[in-house]
């Protein structure tokens, strides 16, 4: 099969208004800011309204997209959404917004599930889609409301997780290819480590704790994560057949600072040069990614051009890894504050 090109045209992101910082939490459990920001490198995190739903944070992440780069979405033919806490077990987010933002009834639209590596599976997907042939225009999402699911009297939860969503349009190009190298993992062995119980309160022969909420083993992902990441990289390199200091910007999944800080150092990768959105976010999951790339571009750190590799990891355990060469249409608006 004779691949096509694909590439990112534009992005946008969205995060809540309502702000939950390290003194609010004081409050709430038994830490301090000094404790938290020491050991995960979070200050705030975001938290969506009791009616304020994943669906709304996609469509929010999308307006911004359409107003920044004067895009529009009622053309796309294909939605994926990456998400851990939909509004529904069914309908699915995608179909959701395919109705909200009049995206045509011709277009496909499904939820995809991989945790905290979710957005890079969903732009992984949607790679493989355009590539193909077989759509032209790709809407991907990444997006989660984990304060719907929190524990707040658990501390060593709490205190991570925030609401966020982040948007691109992955478009055809018969120019270039945006697309390089890639790996995507899972080691189902460790999937008691991070869940949320669901019609099965029982994993890999281990009985879960029922609460409803989200439950993690920080400590064994935190394990996991450190060696598992760094060799995954390698493998995405040696697909794109380039080393690793031609990388312009790593971007890991924002789980925790004290995570992002050896992983580099694994790499021996300079961690000035990985960029991350959990200091005034939380960990945001699926949108964690998104929102660190948005925030880069924001910032005028990256432009296109750059040679950027994106590394999700989390529940399942899952992890994904895509290396993109950005080549975003020209903003004709500036982006809503976040």
């Amino acid at each position: 099969m004779l691949l096509k090109g694909a590439k990112i045209t534009a992005i946008g992101a969205y995060v809540p208004a309502r702000r939950l910082t390290n003194s609010d939490l004081e409050q709430i459990v038994d830490t301090d800011n000094e404790w938290i920001v020491q050991r995960t490198g979070i200050r705030e995190r975001r938290i969506s309204r009791e009616d304020e739903y994943t669906s709304d944070l996609c469509a929010a992440a999308v307006l911004d997209l359409m107003k920044r780069y004067g895009k529009s979405v009622q053309d796309v033919d294909m939605i994926l959404v990456a998400t851990s806490t939909p509004d529904f077990p069914f309908p699915s987010v995608a179909s959701i917004l395919q109705n909200r933002l009049g995206i045509q009834p011709t277009a496909g639209a499904m939820d995809m599930s991989a945790a905290c590596a979710g957005f890079v599976y969903a732009l992984h997907t949607a790679h493989a889609y355009v590539a193909s042939g077989l759509h032209r225009k790709v809407l991907v999402l990444g997006a989660d409301a984990l304060s719907k699911i929190t524990d707040y009297t658990d501390r060593s939860t709490c205190i991570l997780f925030g609401d966020g969503a982040g948007a691109v349009l992955v478009e055809s190009d018969e120019q270039m290819d945006g697309f390089a190298g890639f790996h995507l993992g899972s080691d189902g062995s460790g999937a008691h480590h991070v869940y949320r119980t669901g019609l099965s309160h029982r994993v890999n022969e281990i009985d879960l704790i029922d609460t409803g909420k989200l439950v993690q083993n920080g400590r064994e992902v935190f394990r996991w994560a450190v060696r598992t990441v760094p060799q995954g990289v390698q493998q995405v390199l040696n697909h794109a057949g380039i080393s690793l200091d031609q990388v312009d910007w790593f971007i890991p999944h924002s789980a925790n600072l004290r995570m992002i800080e050896p992983i580099c150092e694994r790499l021996n990768y300079p961690f000035e040069q990985a960029l991350y959105s959990l200091e005034y976010f939380g960990n945001t999951s699926a949108a964690s990614i998104p929102l660190a790339l948005d925030l880069g571009i924001r910032e005028a750190k990256v432009v296109n051009g750059q040679q950027i590799l994106l590394y999700g990891f989390g529940a399942g355990l899952t992890h994904a890894g895509q290396l993109v060469k950005l080549a975003l249409a020209p903003e004709v608006s500036p982006p809503t504050p976040l």
